[in-house]
C-alpha cells in the first residue's frame, strides 16, 4: 500500500513545480517534503521526479501521477454516493477534472456542450490548451484524465473514441481574396505565398497542411503572423492581416457564435477544406463523474462535428 502523505507530497510538488511552493501549500518544511519524496522513491525502487527549474515526473512518476488522479476521482464519486441520514457526504463538494483540448474545439463547441453537467454534478474543469496534435502528451504524462486529440491509437489502459471531423476552410479579407484569386476564382498560389498567413501558434500546421493537400507543396516558405488568441485571431483576419484556416461547425451546432461570419471575408477554396479527425482519449476504467463528462463531450461533438 502507498503512503498517503508521501503521495500527497509527490502530487503537490508536481502541481506546484518546485519544493518550496509545495512545502508552503502543505504547511511543511522543504526538508519534510524531500524526506517524503525520498521514502516514496525508495518504496518504488526508482526515480519518480527530476529536479530542475520546474520539477517534472519521470516515466514511472507519470504513471503514478495518472494513477493518483484516477484514485481521486473514484474517491470523490464514492463520497457522493455515501449518505448519512438525508445528507450526502459529498453534497455540494466540487470535483475538478483535468482535460487537454485544442483551442478551436474549446471555443466552438466543447464548453456549451459540457455546461449542463458542470453545475448539476458540481464539476470543475481544469483545461490544458495545446494543439490537437500534442494534447495526447498531457494524458501520457498523467497531467489530465482525458484529451481531445488527432491520435487514433489509445495507449494502454485508455480508450480512443472517434468524435467526428473538424473542417477548416481557407478564408481571407476580401482585399486579399481579390489579389489571390484569378478570373475563375482559382487560387494564384504564387500570390498566396507572397501574402502573410495568420496562424495561432508555432505548432499550428493547418496552413501547411492545406498547401500540401491542394498544391503538393511541402515545407513552404511564406510570411506568417502568430496570433495566439481566438478573438485576436479572428480580428486579424477581419483586418486583412493575412489568410488563415477557419473552423467550420455544423449548422445544428449548439454554439450560436458560428452563425455570425467574419466581417468582409471570403472563402478562397470552398471545395478544398482540410479535415481533421478528432478522438476523445480517456481511461478505460473511469469513475461516474468522468463518465458523465465523456458522455457530454461525445454528444456535443455529434451536434457540431462532421461524421467521421
Amino acid at each position: 500500500m502507498f503512503d498517503a502523505k508521501q503521495l500527497e507530497a509527490f502530487v503537490t510538488v508536481l502541481e506546484q513545480g518546485n519544493l518550496a511552493a509545495a512545502a508552503k501549500s502543505l504547511h511543511l518544511t522543504v526538508a519534510a517534503i524531500s524526506l517524503r519524496l525520498k521514502a516514496l522513491e525508495e518504496s518504488f525502487g526508482q526515480r519518480l521526479w527530476i529536479r530542475g527549474k520546474i520539477i517534472k515526473a519521470t516515466p514511472a512518476g507519470q504513471a503514478l501521477m495518472a494513477h493518483i488522479r484516477q484514485l481521486r476521482i473514484l474517491e470523490n464519486d464514492l463520497l457522493k454516493q455515501i449518505q448519512i441520514g438525508h445528507l450526502a457526504i459529498g453534497q455540494n463538494q466540487w470535483q475538478t477534472l483535468s482535460i487537454a483540448c485544442n483551442t478551436d474545439s474549446l471555443a466552438n463547441w466543447l464548453l456549451p456542450g459540457v455546461l449542463p453537467i458542470l453545475n448539476t454534478h458540481s464539476i470543475l474543469l481544469d483545461i490544458k490548451i495545446d494543439d490537437q496534435n500534442h494534447t495526447h502528451d498531457a494524458l501520457k504524462n498523467g497531467d489530465v484524465i482525458g484529451c481531445i486529440s488527432t491520435h487514433d491509437m489509445a495507449m494502454r489502459g485508455c480508450v480512443a473514441e472517434p468524435l467526428g471531423v473538424m473542417m477548416y476552410q481557407l478564408v481571407a479579407h476580401s482585399s486579399i481574396a481579390k489579389n489571390c484569386l484569378d478570373a475563375n476564382e482559382k487560387i494564384k498560389i504564387h500570390s498566396l505565398l507572397q501574402t502573410p498567413a495568420v496562424i495561432f501558434n508555432h505548432k499550428d500546421a493547418l496552413t501547411d497542411l492545406f498547401l500540401q493537400q491542394n498544391f503538393g507543396i511541402n515545407n513552404a516558405n511564406y510570411p506568417k503572423h502568430i496570433v495566439p488568441s481566438i478573438d485576436a485571431f479572428e480580428m486579424a483576419i477581419e483586418l486583412g492581416m493575412g489568410w488563415a484556416m477557419q473552423p467550420q461547425i455544423l449548422k445544428n451546432s449548439i454554439h450560436k457564435k458560428n452563425d455570425k461570419p467574419l466581417k468582409n471575408t471570403a472563402y478562397l477554396a470552398n471545395n478544398a477544406p482540410v479535415a481533421i479527425p478528432l478522438y476523445w482519449h480517456h481511461w478505460e476504467k473511469e469513475g461516474l463523474t468522468a463518465q458523465l463528462l465523456t458522455s457530454a463531450i461525445q454528444q456535443a461533438a455529434k451536434l457540431s462535428l462532421w461524421p467521421q
